[in-house]
């Protein structure tokens, strides 16, 4: 489980393809800490360590994962937000979160709003999934508070901190971006809608 605090950046070094499974080796100040099969997410997205050396580690995502998030568009030298999962003792300073996507989204536009920047948020509603105003969401693993939230889309305000520390300040129009919808929500959407077991 994680909360949607980034800690750190990693940063794509090189990208193996091996069969339907893809391979990133990435460098990142915490890859002296990391321990293979210890679960990392990158951008949102819960992947395991399976190699690791001083300066670099390396994660392997499978076809499900790559069709369903951004990782198909990752390219050599991208910086990916990480966050380890949360400790038992820990403190919750985001929300709960999973570390599994539940579908892309498009940044549709970026206001700057002289001392924090405006993204607005557009994905595709028919999948079911809902915001909230002033409820949880996860932008590439980033916990966040959306508003102006419809179907289909919804706004966050970035802090000058947030934008400097996580991969916000790389984001232009039209990138696609790693959601992930508060999961308290989702169960009460779906008990709403009569289907709770799907």
């Amino acid at each position: 489980m994680f909360t949607g605090i980034v800690e750190s950046f990693g940063t794509i070094k090189k990208i193996t393809k091996d069969g339907t499974n893809v391979h990133f080796d990435l460098e990142s100040t915490l890859s002296s800490e990391l321990k293979i099969d210890q679960s990392l997410a990158h951008d949102g997205v819960c992947l395991t360590v399976v190699e690791t050396s001083p300066d670099s580690y390396r994660v392997t995502a499978i076809d499900e994962t790559i069709r369903k998030t951004n990782l198909s568009q990752w390219t050599e030298g991208k910086k990916v937000n990480l966050e380890r999962c949360m400790p038992a003792n820990g403190r919750f300073d985001g929300h709960i979160v999973q570390g599994h996507v539940d579908q892309i989204g498009v940044v549709k536009n970026i206001s700057d709003q002289d001392g924090s920047w405006l993204f607005d948020i557009e994905y595709d509603a028919d999948l079911g999934n809902i915001t909230v105003e002033k409820g949880s969401i996860t932008i590439n693993g980033t916990s966040l508070t959306c508003f102006n939230s419809k179907p289909g889309k919804f706004s966050v305000a970035i802090i000058p901190y947030t934008y400097e520390f996580t991969n916000f300040h790389q984001l232009q129009i039209g990138d696609v971006v790693n959601l992930e919808f508060d999961i308290i929500g989702k169960y009460i959407a779906r008990i709403v809608r009569g289907y709770p077991n799907s």
